[in-house]
Protein backbone atom coordinates (compact mmCIF):
# COMPACT_ATOMS: atom_id res chain seq x y z
CA UNK A 1 0.00 0.00 0.00
CA UNK A 2 1.39 3.02 -1.14
CA UNK A 3 0.61 6.65 0.84
CA UNK A 4 0.19 9.02 -2.73
CA UNK A 5 0.09 12.11 -0.15
CA UNK A 6 3.74 11.43 1.07
CA UNK A 7 5.11 10.29 -2.09
CA UNK A 8 3.90 13.83 -3.94
CA UNK A 9 5.82 15.94 -1.30
CA UNK A 10 8.78 14.21 -1.52
CA UNK A 11 9.06 14.27 -5.28
CA UNK A 12 7.89 17.49 -5.22
CA UNK A 13 10.99 18.22 -3.00
CA UNK A 14 12.97 16.22 -5.15
CA UNK A 15 11.65 18.02 -8.31
CA UNK A 16 12.54 21.45 -7.25
CA UNK A 17 16.21 20.19 -6.00
CA UNK A 18 16.33 18.84 -10.05
CA UNK A 19 17.76 20.36 -12.44
CA UNK A 20 14.97 19.84 -15.00
CA UNK A 21 12.45 19.98 -12.23
CA UNK A 22 11.06 16.91 -12.45
CA UNK A 23 11.13 13.69 -10.04
CA UNK A 24 9.25 10.30 -10.85
CA UNK A 25 8.73 7.00 -9.32
CA UNK A 26 7.28 3.70 -10.17
CA UNK A 27 4.96 2.58 -7.26
CA UNK A 28 3.28 -0.30 -8.93
CA UNK A 29 3.97 -2.86 -11.33
CA UNK A 30 1.38 -5.85 -11.88
CA UNK A 31 1.63 -7.50 -15.13
CA UNK A 32 0.20 -4.76 -17.88
CA UNK A 33 -0.92 -2.02 -15.14
CA UNK A 34 1.93 0.69 -14.02
CA UNK A 35 1.30 3.38 -11.81
CA UNK A 36 3.87 6.05 -11.27
CA UNK A 37 3.93 9.14 -9.45
CA UNK A 38 5.75 12.46 -11.12
CA UNK A 39 6.40 15.74 -9.90
CA UNK A 40 7.06 18.41 -12.54
CA UNK A 41 7.91 22.38 -11.21
CA UNK A 42 6.14 25.05 -12.70
CA UNK A 43 7.34 25.32 -16.72
CA UNK A 44 8.79 22.39 -16.78
CA UNK A 45 7.69 19.57 -18.90
CA UNK A 46 7.47 15.72 -20.31
CA UNK A 47 8.11 16.49 -23.89
CA UNK A 48 5.96 14.77 -26.32
CA UNK A 49 6.35 11.28 -26.53
CA UNK A 50 4.11 8.10 -27.88
CA UNK A 51 0.94 7.20 -25.71
CA UNK A 52 0.53 3.30 -24.07
CA UNK A 53 -2.62 1.60 -25.10
CA UNK A 54 -4.71 3.28 -22.42
CA UNK A 55 -3.65 5.65 -19.67
CA UNK A 56 -5.49 8.21 -17.21
CA UNK A 57 -3.22 11.22 -15.54
CA UNK A 58 -4.67 11.87 -11.90
CA UNK A 59 -3.24 15.48 -10.10
CA UNK A 60 -2.54 15.18 -6.88
CA UNK A 61 -1.00 18.64 -6.88
CA UNK A 62 -1.17 22.19 -9.14
CA UNK A 63 -1.99 22.22 -12.78
CA UNK A 64 -0.92 21.37 -15.85
CA UNK A 65 -1.54 20.94 -19.52
CA UNK A 66 -1.56 18.13 -21.62
CA UNK A 67 -0.88 19.15 -25.53
CA UNK A 68 -1.03 16.67 -28.60
CA UNK A 69 -1.66 17.56 -32.29
CA UNK A 70 -5.63 16.91 -30.90
CA UNK A 71 -4.98 20.15 -28.74
CA UNK A 72 -4.32 21.00 -25.57
CA UNK A 73 -6.33 20.29 -21.96
CA UNK A 74 -5.69 21.77 -18.61
CA UNK A 75 -5.82 19.25 -15.93
CA UNK A 76 -6.29 20.86 -12.47
CA UNK A 77 -5.81 19.35 -8.84
CA UNK A 78 -8.08 16.12 -7.80
CA UNK A 79 -8.78 15.60 -11.72
CA UNK A 80 -8.49 12.56 -13.55
CA UNK A 81 -8.24 13.18 -17.28
CA UNK A 82 -8.13 10.06 -20.06
CA UNK A 83 -4.84 10.41 -21.93
CA UNK A 84 -5.47 10.63 -25.81
CA UNK A 85 -3.67 7.61 -27.94
CA UNK A 86 -2.00 10.14 -29.88
CA UNK A 87 2.13 11.67 -29.41
CA UNK A 88 1.53 13.84 -26.30
CA UNK A 89 3.52 15.60 -23.76
CA UNK A 90 2.66 17.47 -20.44
CA UNK A 91 3.70 20.80 -18.97
CA UNK A 92 3.42 22.08 -15.61
CA UNK A 93 1.57 25.51 -15.15
CA UNK A 94 2.06 25.56 -11.31
CA UNK A 95 4.57 22.78 -9.46
CA UNK A 96 2.39 19.87 -9.89
CA UNK A 97 2.19 16.14 -8.51
CA UNK A 98 0.67 13.42 -10.52
CA UNK A 99 0.02 9.22 -10.82
CA UNK A 100 0.35 8.08 -14.01
CA UNK A 101 -1.66 4.85 -14.56
CA UNK A 102 -0.72 2.88 -17.80
CA UNK A 103 -1.70 -0.74 -19.69
CA UNK A 104 1.11 -1.67 -21.34
CA UNK A 105 -0.49 -4.31 -23.05
CA UNK A 106 -3.81 -5.30 -24.28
Amino acid sequence: MEDLTALAEHHLGLARDDGHGRSAHLFLHDGPLRQSVIALTAGSELGEHDAPPAASLHVLRGRVRVFSEEGETEVGEGLVYALPRVRHGVRALDDSAMVLTTVTGV
